[in-house]
Formats: structure tokens, C-alpha cells, sequence
């Protein structure tokens, strides 16, 4: 039987979530089991990267769009919602930051605040001239076609980090300043294997925390920097986990 992890006896709490948080909404994970890259219809493992967003950008679009249609139609789960009632219970000595590595904007949706979004969000659109003053907008009803920046006319693209791109510096300086803090580590629904973020159980056993990995299968080869892995779905492990 699963034991709540008593985080009102923690004051730093970082909460890093992968795909796998998702799985219950309906979205897709990558790897694994009929992950987006695992597909035959899928762009494959480096299909989205930034060698892509410039041969054809268009299919980058479209690929993403599709995307943005099943998210739009997801609704948090479970786990979601646990994390959002969790943080909302904390006292104000205490918080509990979301690093997450997911594009689909559910933990806001839930009622999270504090979250870190390493790898943007497909709720929104950018121009992808990184010199242009335009910022990133909401966007929920993108075109089918490829739209153009009205302000320097480059092409528009989701607000994403591709594969060989770089983590916007905001969402990567909150993580490494929440991780340096902490005193509780829970690592939910992630592969371990995408950088920067399978590094952070690092960071936070060097500042001691308690680190824990809530996954659907065991981490094999199992990673020495956490202390518990917990193995079952994440929107019925986290309601009794986060209990408060």
C-alpha cells in the first residue's frame, strides 16, 4: 500500500513531470508503447528538431497543430489536480515549484502556479526570428497554413523547444534556483533520459533533498541518486502521495 510522502514536513517541495503525468488525460507519451516516436506515422526521435523548424517548416506546423487538437480536448486528470491541491495546501513558509518538461499546459489548467515550463507550450506561438520584438501570444485557434510575423514577416512557429534548441533561460534559471533550495524531489512520468531535466535528481541529492521517481515501469538500469521509486499511474498514486 502506497504511504503519503507527509509533505507538510517539507518546506522546498520541486515537482519535475514528464509526459507520463499526461498518459490519463489521453495524450501520448513519447517513448514507450505507442509513444509519438515510436510511430510509423510519427516524426521519429529527432523529426522534430531545429534542423526541421527550418527545412519544412510547414510540417512542423501541421505536426504541432495536431498536437494542439488533442490537448485542447485533454483535460487534467487526477495527478494534475493533486499537485494544484497540494501547493494550494502548503502553508506560505512553504512551496512547491513544477518543473516540467511537457508542452501541454495541464498543470495550469489544474490550478498550478508555480510552474516552470522547460520546454514552452503549444498554447502559444512565437516567431521564429529570435531578433524580432514580438512576443509569445496565445493561440487558440491556429491556421492550417504556415501564418507569418506581421512584424518582421518570418515565419510563426508553437512556442516549443525543438530538438538541438536551447531552454529558454527564465524556465531554466527558476529550476536551477528551486532545485538548489529543496528538500523533497518527486520525479513523475519521465524517461530520465532527455537533458537537461535527467540531471535535476543530481542537483537536488547534492542539496540533500529526499528524492523520489513515480514512474509506470521501474528505471532500468535503476538511477542511484533516488532514494524510493514508486511504480504505478501517476493519477492514482498522486492523490494519496501529495494527500495533505
Amino acid at each position: 500500500m502506497t504511504n503519503p510522502l507527509n509533505i507538510a514536513r517539507y518546506r522546498r517541495i520541486v515537482v519535475l513531470t514528464g509526459a507520463g503525468i499526461s498518459a490519463a488525460s489521453g495524450l501520448p507519451t513519447f517513448r514507450g508503447p505507442d509513444g509519438l516516436w515510436e510511430r510509423p506515422d510519427g516524426p521519429g526521435d529527432g523529426g522534430l528538431d531545429a534542423a526541421a523548424i527550418k527545412d519544412d517548416p510547414q510540417a512542423v506546423w501541421a505536426f504541432c497543430n495536431n498536437l494542439r487538437d488533442a490537448i485542447r480536448k485533454a483535460k487534467p486528470n487526477a495527478a494534475h489536480i493533486a499537485l494544484a491541491d497540494a501547493e494550494r495546501a502548503l502553508g506560505t513558509d512553504s512551496s512547491l515549484t513544477i518543473i516540467t518538461q511537457n508542452v501541454d499546459s495541464l498543470h495550469q489548467r489544474a490550478g498550478s502556479q508555480n510552474v516552470a515550463e522547460l520546454h514552452g507550450s503549444l498554447a502559444r506561438t512565437r516567431c521564429s526570428n529570435r531578433d524580432c520584438t514580438t512576443e509569445a501570444f496565445d493561440d487558440p485557434a491556429p491556421p492550417v497554413e504556415l501564418p507569418r510575423c506581421q512584424a518582421c514577416g518570418a515565419n510563426l512557429r508553437a512556442d516549443i523547444v525543438l530538438f538541438d534548441e536551447e531552454i529558454p533561460a527564465e524556465p531554466e534559471h527558476r529550476a536551477k534556483r528551486a532545485l538548489r533550495e529543496c528538500d523533497l524531489f518527486v520525479a513523475i512520468g519521465t524517461s530520465g533520459t532527455v537533458w537537461p531535466a535527467a540531471n535535476f535528481v543530481r542537483a537536488a541529492e547534492h542539496a540533500r533533498a529526499r528524492t523520489v521517481l513515480v514512474n509506470l515501469t521501474p528505471m532500468v538500469p535503476r538511477h542511484p541518486a533516488y532514494d524510493e521509486e514508486i511504480v504505478g499511474r501517476a493519477e492514482e498514486l498522486l492523490p494519496v502521495l501529495f494527500a495533505t
